[in-house]
Order: structure tokens, then C-alpha cells, then sequence
């Protein structure tokens, strides 16, 4: 029982906190070959801060708690109080001092402790930071990164669990980007930062503690990801599976199963919601001719329900099926660890589809 509550504290950063370990975790620029998703979160802003003194973080204990998942753990000691900012408790208010100044030329990195609480930020980002180059014929950039934990974690309920994927891609003005592995992390947010327009990047609490491979490239401090382009993680030639963030591995878990009965999935990882890799979809459909995607958002007006639209229109005469969906339930996130289960989708769930669909 302690070894599993201890990797449920690593996973949530509490760990974090005691010194002799955070000490031990400094050397995420070593040539080691596995890096987690929150080293990589922060190596990364470490990097951009160091690149370019127009960058700046700010957002609630982002500063002297290091980050509230540790992931600006170490950068207030490194670049001072003017480059990394604790706010107040005003999601509204700090989100409008980072769009105003990327307005006048800073690249702010504005992080919330959830994306749950952007809700009261929504304003400044929708009609601000997204708009404001449209309305200004082009004359005003907005050069800003809303970063933070997106969708459910565990045991958090109904206000702290919601997948805004969705949401956000359905906004002209902004991209959004879900990494899923540490080389999604550092490669993403690198090129977020350096993006001239307003970008959402969505992380996943669960990911921020586990550990993935790294090599040379992936830690070289010029390391970026080109925004609107997919992944495919592994080959197949039965099934497509399209998925990102957290759900990327339930989708590789499922192909690793239905591997032993013989039916061969491809597994594409999104990276970008917005843009979205169209061709590499419509190229992995020519493949296998069937399509599930998989997130853990709500199902109407998904991130599914737009590729399945898209399948149809771009490439019908090549589908064999109706693309499928494997989404969250269409309710408030349950508490009850039973219910929360229930609502969000299993590996056995993504089975299920696959096997509906040959």
C-alpha cells in the first residue's frame, strides 16, 4: 500500500516539496534515456527563458511553491521575480496583464493551476488574445501560452475534471496542442513559446510523473515540434485509432492487446488539436479503411465528432465503417472512484470498438 501512495504523491507532485528530492531531479538536461513529462515541461521553460528575455511566467504559486505540480520548479531562484510571477488568486486579472503584454511585445507563459479555472479567464481569452490580430487588420500579435492540467485526474469531481479540447479548437485565433509523452512536451510547449500567436496547450496531471524515453535530439535546447502535425506511434493496417494526451496510451494498450488476436491497429497521436493534421489522418484511413478516436471529453461537439466529419467529407469512399467514438459520458464527472471509472473511457472500452468495427 505506501509504495503505491508514495507514486500517487510523485504523480501529484507533492514529493516535490522535500529537498534532498528535488535535488535529485535537478538534472533534467543530463544524457539520460528516460525523462518525465514534468522535467520536460520545465526544462523546456527553463531553455525558452534562457533563449529569449521576453519571456516570463506568471500564474498562482507558480513562483515560491515552484508550481503547484512542480513544473516551474527551480526557475524563480534561476531568473528572479520579474521573469517568474505568483499572482493572486484572480484568474481574470493575471490572464488579462499576460494578453495585454503580449500586446505590447512580451511572450508571457501564463499557467492555470487548472484549466477548470480558465473559465473565469474565458473572456481574456476568447475575445482578446484570440481575436485581437483579426480586429486590428493584423497590427497586434498576441504571443502568449495558456498552459496548465487539462481534463480529469483523480478523485478531483465534477469542477476540476472537464476536457476543454473541444472548447478551445473551435475558436478561430488560437491553437491548441495536447501533449501526450515527454517528447511531446518539451518539442510542444518549445514551439509554443516561440509561436507568434495565442496557443492553448492542454498537459494531463496523470502524465506529469510518468517517465519516457529521451535521446540527444529530444534534449538539444533548439529541440521543437512543428504545430499542426500528428504522430503515428505505431504502424497497422486493420483499424486507425486517433487519440492525444492521456488517451494515446490507453490507445497503444489496446493495440498492444489486439496485436494477440491478430488485428494490426495504427495509432496516431494528435500532438495538435488545432491545427489539425489532416492529411496524415486521411492518409492512415487509406491503410485501414476504419477509424475509433478516443478522448475523454463529453461526445457531443467532441474532438471525435470533428475528425469523423471531417473522414466523411475528405475521404468517404475509403471507409468500410462509420467512424466510432470512444468518449466520456455525457455527465458531470462523478466523484465515487467507481463512477469516475465509469465515466471516463477504458482500454476495454477502445477493445470493444475496434472489434465493432471490423
Amino acid at each position: 500500500m505506501l509504495p503505491g501512495l508514495l507514486q500517487q504523491a510523485r504523480n501529484h507532485g507533492v514529493l516535490f516539496r522535500l529537498p534532498r528530492l528535488t535535488a535529485a531531479v535537478r538534472g533534467f538536461a543530463s544524457a539520460q534515456s528516460e525523462m518525465t513529462v514534468r522535467d520536460a515541461l520545465n526544462s523546456a521553460l527553463d531553455e525558452e527563458l534562457a533563449r529569449d528575455d521576453k519571456v516570463y511566467i506568471l500564474g498562482e504559486e507558480v513562483g515560491e511553491y515552484q508550481g503547484a505540480y512542480k513544473i516551474t520548479r527551480g526557475l524563480l531562484q534561476k531568473y528572479g521575480p520579474d521573469r517568474v510571477k505568483d499572482t493572486p488568486i484572480t484568474e481574470a486579472g493575471f490572464t488579462g496583464i499576460a494578453v495585454g503584454s503580449a500586446f505590447a511585445g512580451l511572450k508571457p507563459v501564463c499557467e492555470f493551476m487548472t484549466w477548470n479555472f480558465a473559465m473565469q479567464a474565458i473572456d481574456q481569452i476568447i475575445n482578446s488574445a484570440a481575436k485581437t490580430l483579426y480586429m486590428s487588420a493584423g497590427q497586434i500579435s498576441c504571443p502568449i501560452v495558456f498552459r496548465g492540467p487539462n481534463g480529469a485526474a483523480a478523485g478531483v469531481a465534477a469542477q476540476h475534471s472537464q476536457c476543454f479540447a473541444s472548447w478551445y479548437s473551435s475558436v478561430p485565433g488560437l491553437k491548441v496542442l495536447a501533449p501526450y509523452d515527454s517528447e511531446d512536451a518539451r518539442g510542444l510547449l518549445k514551439a509554443a513559446i516561440r509561436d507568434p500567436d495565442p496557443v492553448v496547450f492542454l498537459e494531463n496531471e496523470i502524465m506529469y510523473g510518468q517517465a519516457f524515453p529521451v535521446n540527444a535530439q529530444i534534449l538539444d535546447k533548439d529541440f521543437t515540434l512543428p504545430i499542426g502535425k500528428a504522430k503515428v506511434m505505431r504502424e497497422g493496417k486493420h483499424v486507425t485509432l486517433v487519440s492525444f494526451s492521456k488517451m494515446v496510451g490507453y490507445c497503444l494498450k489496446a493495440a498492444d492487446h489486439l496485436s494477440k488476436e491478430g488485428v494490426h491497429c495504427e495509432v496516431i497521436n494528435l500532438r495538435s488539436i488545432k491545427p489539425l493534421d489532416k492529411d496524415t489522418l486521411v492518409a492512415s484511413l487509406k491503410k485501414t479503411h476504419r477509424m475509433v478516436t478516443v478522448e475523454e471529453g463529453w461526445p457531443q461537439c467532441g474532438v471525435g465528432s470533428e475528425i469523423a466529419a471531417l473522414m466523411q467529407e475528405l475521404a468517404f469512399d475509403e471507409l468500410d465503417a462509420p467512424v466510432l467514438r470512444v468518449t466520456g459520458a455525457e455527465v458531470p464527472m462523478p466523484y465515487a472512484a467507481n463512477l469516475e471509472a465509469a465515466a471516463l473511457p477504458q482500454v476495454d472500452d477502445i477493445i470493444k470498438a475496434v472489434k465493432s468495427v471490423l
